[in-house]
């Protein structure tokens, strides 16, 4: 497998404009349920999410833990991130009206995880600094049915890949050249890959805020014409003057097994879990987890840019064996797998273009089984 790590890498280097260096790792599924400890902190979430990431997570999670003090395993393949990271769901809509949960698979040369996300924190200054235990923030907002005009260009978007990886947009780092803010109007050949950006820039203060996400802010300037995308030329405004590493997701979407149960109608069968058919709700979390410096290190001294978690001799490698191992037990007692009636809570699909508004309740599960994190290590 090293081959294709290396292939991969060569990809991420020459995709990636003008950063100067990056950390890039597989994380596999910790759980997928209905909890957001950033949003909704103590109560079930009301719609669905995938998380990686430590097993501190909980349905709250206070700002003043370190969580890494209190998880005891990690589904990073870097042994000091304890962070948890997070999405909404990707379903298939079934011509009869059912629903089916896509799943997700490893990304091009990053091993066997056990579905999870690829991760990558990206240095596009010579130094950055590393968040401060507590800091936590959001990207992208799930109420979106348009494109939001007020935010930088793609900072969420989808790709498309053909059979055995094949991507007629290769040179394009993600969210760049054909990439598209909207899901796919039709079927992808082969996996569809979802891309979330994170603001790069903090006000250097607060480690969370009221929004979660006024506290930080994207860089502003220039587009590149090559790419469509600032993320990596902005500067930090004078209100954020604090430059973190770019933290970017990568989600792989198996879509195939649904290509020949696409509509005949045209119309676009995917949908979040949060009633969004068109994309533009494509959202996700982040809450800070690194042991001690273990994070300022690995950007002071992993600079070699490509991708491989090896090279990165500041930090530990735990092997694809030890992150399938982390795992948590759900914590909302509802089904979300097989062919479903409805979305898990109460998201009647909204296709906009106003914003979605919160659905009235429908008598969706809402409690948990116990009250404190269940994590468990597999034998």
């Amino acid at each position: 497998m090293q081959w294709r790590s290396l292939l991969a890498a060569a990809v991420v280097v020459t995709a990636l404009p003008r950063a100067d260096a990056l950390i890039r790792f597989a994380c596999s599924q910790l759980v997928v349920e209905r909890l957001d400890p950033l949003v909704t902190p103590g109560v079930v979430s009301p719609h669905l999410h995938q998380i990686i990431g430590g097993n501190a997570f909980n349905i709250t999670m206070d700002s003043k833990n370190d969580i890494s003090k209190i998880a005891t395993c990690t589904t990073c393949q870097f042994k000091e991130n304890k962070s948890n990271y997070w999405t909404a769901v990707l379903f298939f809509k079934h011509t009869n009206g059912s629903f089916i949960r896509v799943n997700q698979v490893p990304n091009f040369g990053t091993g066997t995880p056990n579905g999870g996300m690829t991760v990558y924190y990206v240095q596009n200054e010579a130094k950055v600094t590393a968040p401060p235990v507590g800091f936590r923030m959001i990207t992208g907002d799930p109420m979106l049915r348009i494109a939001n005009p007020d935010a930088p260009p793609k900072v969420t978007s989808f790709r498309c890949f053909g059979k055995n990886w094949q991507d007629s947009n290769t040179a394009q780092p993600p969210g760049g050249g054909t990439d598209t803010v909207e899901l796919p109007s039709k079927p992808c050949e082969g996996y569809l890959r979802s891309n979330t950006y994170f603001p790069q820039c903090w006000d250097g203060v607060n480690i969370d805020s009221a929004d979660h996400s006024s506290h930080v802010a994207h860089p502003v300037g220039a587009i590149d014409p090559f790419s469509g995308l600032n993320l990596y030329r902005g500067t930090c405004p004078s209100s954020h003057p604090v430059r973190l590493p770019m933290l970017l997701f990568e989600t792989i979407w198996d879509t195939t097994p649904f290509i020949d149960l696409w509509p005949e109608d045209g119309s676009q069968p995917l949908v979040y879990s949060m009633g969004d058919p068109t994309g533009y709700g494509h959202h996700g979390d982040y809450m800070f987890g690194w042991e001690g410096d273990a994070l300022q290190r690995a950007m002071d001294t992993c600079t070699e840019f490509n991708g491989v978690p090896s090279y990165c001799k500041a930090l530990t490698v735990q092997s694809d064996e030890e992150i399938n191992q982390c795992t948590q037990q759900t914590r909302v007692d509802e089904p979300i797998d097989g062919y479903l009636k409805a979305l898990p809570g109460c998201n009647p699909i909204q296709h906009g273009p106003a914003q979605a508004t919160v659905a009235p309740d429908c008598g969706a599960v809402s409690t948990t089984i116990g009250h404190a994190a269940a994590p468990t290590v597999q034998a």
